[in-house]
């Protein structure tokens, strides 16, 4: 028996929230995003290898990521840069301005919601008990180095699944036992024809320019997706809606991947679309297990880290002229990610050394009685 394979913790439903956050939107620096992208691939059950690939990076690194994560939380996506300037203040000082900063100014007697740092340094002069003398840019150093910035109020939500923990811990365990039989399936979208910002290498100065100039007169498709985890192969089809027809259509697909008859198991979401009766009547008869992801946790599903490369590189700096041509650009970028997988022989070692440990412990295919009417 070898080492136990490096994974994140599990995510609280804050983290998995935030991790989300960055990778959908992109916008903030390119060290968090890969991070985000290393921790985000991880919990929905990546393994090292394939995630070194995602995010072209090396398996040390990635491991140094997620051990940091599992110390210190979402405090390692924020790189720590050598050199800072010397205290001007003692450490105790410094302490009460972060905590002042943070307070919310109506706790301590003042008449508005939020601090400006012209607003915060005269208070700290005239603090009842405790004067503090500092400049208006000395305090704006200090907060920029504790990490405190101006930032728009958030709202935040729980999952209130019933289930969460015994639907998470049945994603856990088939991707630990079973994972050549394990499948991935998401929809992305809605994708309209527009000009998509982007970046790219171009000459100082002389930016690579997309026309602003753009009609909404093609209406919207979205990209239902299928990952195989144990062969690391993602494939999928533009869709017009998100329909129980299209949903099952994807599910066949992936059923045909694995015609031996011989249970898989498919990680998706409770969209109504995905929970019908016709869905469950064709899983329960051709043996594939739907593993539902709670209510908004859908960072459980080993879809959602891929989607991210599936912007960037196909999505973002475009200007597709229609539907057909943005899928076939789709088709083409996928053709080519499963044709230049990064460690193809350490995926071929590890389903090797997956299929002996079965044979040793003697696992069957399947694990536990099939029930689909989840």
């Amino acid at each position: 028996m070898g080492a136990e394979p490096v994974r994140v913790r599990r995510l609280t439903d804050q983290e998995g929230q935030k991790l989300q956050q960055i990778v959908c939107r992109g916008s903030t620096s390119s060290v968090r995003y890969r991070r985000a992208m290393m921790l985000l691939a991880s919990a929905g059950g990546n393994r090292v290898p394939v995630i070194a690939q995602l995010v072209q990076a090396d398996e040390d690194t990635v491991r140094e990521v997620i051990h940091r994560f599992n110390e210190n939380g979402l405090a390692c996506l924020n790189p720590r840069w050598a050199g800072v300037r010397p205290r001007l203040l003692k450490p105790d000082d410094e302490d009460f301005v972060v905590q002042t900063a943070t307070t919310r100014p109506t706790k301590l007697g003042q008449p508005f919601t939020r601090w400006s740092i012209r607003k915060l340094a005269t208070y700290l002069r005239r603090v009842h008990g405790r004067v503090i003398r500092i400049g208006r840019e000395a305090v704006r150093c200090l907060l920029r180095c504790r990490g405190i910035t101006f930032q728009r109020t958030k709202t935040w939500k729980e999952s209130p699944d019933p289930d969460r923990d015994a639907e998470l811990d049945r994603i856990e365990q088939v991707l630990e036992r079973f994972p050549d039989r394990v499948f991935a399936f998401d929809e992305f979208g809605p994708l309209g024809i527009r000009p998509t910002g982007g970046s790219c290498c171009a000459e100082q100065g002389k930016p690579n320019r997309l026309s602003a100039a753009y009609h909404r007169t093609h209406g919207v498709t979205y990209f239902h997706g299928c990952y195989s985890v144990g062969d690391d192969r993602l494939w999928g089809v533009n869709r017009r809606r998100k329909r129980t027809a299209p949903s099952l259509a994807a599910l066949k697909s992936i059923r045909a991947a694995r015609p031996d008859g011989a249970p898989i198991y498919v990680i998706l979401d409770n969209l109504s679309a995905h929970t019908g009766a016709g869905i469950r009547r064709w899983a329960k008869k051709n043996r594939a297990e739907l593993c539902f992801t709670p209510t908004y946790a859908s960072r459980a599903n080993p879809m959602e880290a891929h989607f991210g490369p599936l912007r960037q590189f196909t999505l973002a700096n475009s200007n597709h002229r229609s539907h057909p041509a943005r899928t076939q650009a789709l088709h083409r970028y996928l053709s080519w990610r499963n044709a230049n997988a990064r460690y193809p022989d350490v995926l071929a070692a590890q389903r090797k050394e997956r299929a002996r440990i079965r044979s040793e412990k003697g696992i069957r295919w399947g694990g536990r009685p099939i029930d689909c009417a989840v």
